[in-house]
């Protein structure tokens, strides 16, 4: 007798996960998203290989944070005019070229590692370039999928995105992680490879309308996006929030090779915690993206911060003890609170920002995500002088003195679920 579920059954349930999360219900959307998980997953089995592999050529913390720093600060520099080129040009163009691009440039990775030719800089210059094109690559992600469905989805789709980063980030780290023990780095770098030449091919199946032309200089509208947010408090206070956030508290992920090595682990513990920090942002993600608009979101956004800093300093503890199970628990904790805050301000972000402002608008903001491999740098640096642990609960306690400082003295952040449209 088969064991399959019936042809009604899995309707049902399709349909229930459509009215849970409306955003499946567009076709083009859900290509996208699909699509998604190869390039994103791609993305994180790039973090892991070439985090390992500078671990593996020099074992030092400041090595690292150099790597930080050159996966970031080319990406912060080029999201600026990254959101212009997205409303200026053709999106799905644009993520052709960036998915052709890095894939090529990760296929120079894996040959140089598969022929033990590989050397520090030869990472650091490949991080930087692929940091670089990120920039472009980013804001047009950003910008696409709102034209891929319909406003009352957005939450959900928001939620949905933050899924696929998440899945892939609990996934794809133990994976890659057994698969290095196994075999070498050189192999994550050339699945990484194959994972954004299928975001092209996908990518290249997807139609949108091309943006209206404009009579501004590419200048004059990275102005304007500034000056929008600038002069719009909440997108200056919720986009100022996670860049510190991303700097100071979630930049721990840099130096995490470091706390593997003093709890006496290997590459495929490495995995496993950034694997724990892949489910906890799961299922905070899941949460969060079926909530009603009507809820006190801005509380909501406040208490999973504060909440993930906490765990945050349980994730030192736990290290130092050298209790990797602890330790595994706590970052599951830091990610799954840590989910909420995002989830929700993205959600009132892309809710309220012109259209004709949402690549600039949205690629300053995922610039932020660079700012956590920054923050790794900073680390790097206090963890040479007075150890990683202490390097962490500096960093993360300041943190938490910005959060309560911004809780005290913002009431419309606090108050944000409490009137109409977020």
């Amino acid at each position: 007798m088969s064991l399959s579920p019936k042809p009604s059954a899995l309707s049902d349930l399709a349909q229930q996960v459509v009215e849970r999360y409306p955003a499946l219900a567009f076709p083009a959307y859900r290509r996208f998203w699909l699509a998604s998980f190869a390039s994103v997953g791609a993305t994180r089995l790039i973090t892991l290989g070439q985090g390992w592999l500078i671990f593996e050529l020099t074992g030092s913390a400041l090595q690292l944070g150099i790597l930080g720093a050159a996966a970031s600060l080319p990406n912060i520099f080029m999201t600026l005019f990254g959101g212009v080129v997205a409303d200026r040009f053709d999106k799905r163009q644009i993520l052709r070229i960036t998915s052709a691009s890095i894939a090529a440039l990760l296929l120079a990775l894996a040959l140089l590692d598969a022929f033990e030719l590989v050397r520090v800089w030869h990472v650091v210059t490949i991080a930087a370039l692929i940091s670089l094109i990120t920039g472009l690559d980013w804001p047009a992600r950003e910008a696409i999928y709102p034209k891929l469905i319909g406003r009352p989805a957005f939450m959900s789709a928001v939620a949905l995105n933050s899924f696929t980063w998440q899945a892939t980030r609990m996934a794809v780290p133990a994976l890659g992680g057994i698969l290095i023990s196994l075999t070498d780095t050189w192999v994550v770098f050339a699945l990484s490879a194959a994972g954004f030449v299928i975001m092209f091919i996908v990518i290249s199946g997807i139609h949108i309308e091309l943006p209206k032309p404009t009579t501004h200089s590419a200048v004059q509208q990275l102005q304007q996006g500034l000056v929008f947010i600038w002069q719009t408090p909440l997108f200056r206070w919720l986009i100022g929030l996670t860049f510190v956030g991303m700097f100071l508290a979630n930049s721990y992920i840099q130096i995490l090779p470091v706390f593997v090595g003093l709890m006496g682990s290997s590459e495929q513990g490495y995995g496993y915690l950034l694997s724990a920090t892949g489910i906890g942002s799961i299922l905070g993600t899941l949460l969060v993206g079926s909530l009603d608009h009507d809820k006190p979101l801005g509380r909501y956004m406040f208490a999973g911060t504060a909440l993930s800093v906490v765990a945050l300093i349980g994730f030192v503890i736990a290290t130092q003890y050298g209790n990797f199970l602890l330790a595994l628990v706590a970052v599951f904790f830091v990610a799954l609170c840590g989910s909420v805050y995002l989830v929700i301000s993205v959600t009132i972000l892309q809710m309220r920002v012109p259209d004709e402002l949402r690549g600039r608008v949205m690629g300053i903001h995922t610039s932020g995500y660079s700012l956590m491999s920054l923050g790794g740098l900073l680390l790097g640096y206090l963890a040479q002088t007075t150890g990683p642990g202490n390097a962490v609960l500096m960093t993360a306690g300041l943190y938490g003195v910005i959060l309560l400082l911004v809780w005290i003295t913002r009431a419309d952040l606090r108050r944000i679920g409490h009137q109409p449209g977020v």
